[in-house]
């Protein structure tokens, strides 16, 4: 049974590139304005990875236009953890830096555990399949907590 949507969820993985871009682009797409999403990365030392802009776009979510940005970013840009209800951590180095960030905020840090595609494959297919299941990890996540889309697909 879906649970109600919180009002503002964080998603956060090792280098928001891949995993935490996705996240937040398909829960947008998915639910549209019924909640707040944003992304995180543990750091931001790489660009929006192009294999996870395809696969979103096969669906309709554009990445393009994705800045990454680390939870230090985010917190010297004036947003606080403390601003979230839920923080999604899809890496297990960001589950111990949300968690370490969070020990003095009341809110929840859930960890799924989706594979990181991005070492996976030789041929361009191969790549693309791995980030495929990626994203199709991500969709099963949000659709088993939340429900079906509220937006029409």
């Amino acid at each position: 049974m879906p649970v109600p949507l919180p009002q503002a969820v964080l998603f956060c993985c090792d280098h928001n590139a891949v995993r935490s871009p996705m996240a937040e682009g398909i829960m947008k797409k998915f639910y549209g304005i019924d909640t707040y999403v944003q992304s995180v990365g543990v750091s931001n030392d790489m660009e929006i990875d192009g294999f996870a802009i395809a696969v979103c776009q096969e669906i309709g979510v554009e990445l393009s236009r994705h800045r990454s940005r680390s939870f230090d970013e985010m917190q010297e840009g004036g947003e606080d953890l403390s601003s979230f209800d839920l923080v999604v951590a899809l890496s297990p180095a960001s589950q111990r830096r949300a968690l370490d960030l969070t020990r003095i905020y009341h809110l929840t840090v859930e960890y799924w555990p989706i594979t990181d595609p991005t070492g996976l494959g030789e041929s361009r297919e191969v790549k693309l399949n791995a980030y495929r299941q990626t994203r199709d990890q991500i969709i099963a996540h949000l659709t088993q907590l939340w429900g079906p889309p509220t937006r029409p697909q």
